[in-house]
């Protein structure tokens, strides 16, 4: 008997192989929002291998449809930037309720995924913290290197600081162990002081 863990993961899943967007991983080639929530899930599971349903839930869908809600349909300045990301929260909120009320999950279990994917009381609510530590730990490890190739060093500094400033002790610590380029590693060094 399929669970609804399985079943909303599978939706998750198969909402997100249909990303336009691709990306190579290990010469392989993958729907970017597939592989961006894939990284997620793993690297939560590695992290807090005791994590919530909510949270794994909440850790596929994080993106999900991500390329149905275009940056360019908003102004391209930091208050255009900043109205996109709130409405990416409340539309990957909505899309992944969607999934959950169809696998069977009650009102209160789809209402927490929700304040999670939201990021709602992030450095007060525990679970809200390990979300963000692990978005960070999976921009630190997968996605730091083609940043570096797009910004000056002064901008990639300010993104790694406020990356780090998101993050709790622990996360810190994780993100210590990446196997990063020397280069990159120099870079979070600078950045951070250490």
């Amino acid at each position: 008997m399929t669970t609804p863990f399985q079943k909303a993961s599978e939706w998750i899943d198969a909402e997100n192989a249909q990303d336009p967007n691709t990306e190579i991983d290990q010469n392989k080639e993958y729907p970017k929002e597939l592989l961006y929530s894939s990284r997620m899930y793993k690297k939560l599971m590695e992290f807090e291998p005791k994590a919530s349903e909510e949270i794994q839930i909440a850790s596929k869908a994080q993106h999900i449809c991500r390329w149905k809600v275009a940056r360019e349909s908003y102004p391209m300045d930091r208050v255009g930037y900043l109205k996109w990301r709130e409405e990416l929260k409340k539309f990957h909120s909505k899309t992944t309720a969607e999934i959950l009320v169809k696998a069977g999950y009650d009102q209160t279990f789809i209402d927490r995924v929700s304040f999670l994917i939201e990021k709602k009381l992030l450095k007060k609510d525990a679970e809200t913290q390990l979300l963000e530590d692990v978005i960070c730990l999976v921009f630190l490890e997968y996605y730091l290197e083609p940043f570096v190739h797009k910004h000056d060093e002064e901008k990639l500094k300010n993104i790694i600081k406020k990356t780090w400033d998101k993050m709790s002790e622990k996360g810190h610590q994780e993100a210590l162990k990446i196997n990063y380029t020397e280069e990159n590693r120099n870079l979070i060094k600078a950045s951070l002081g250490l």
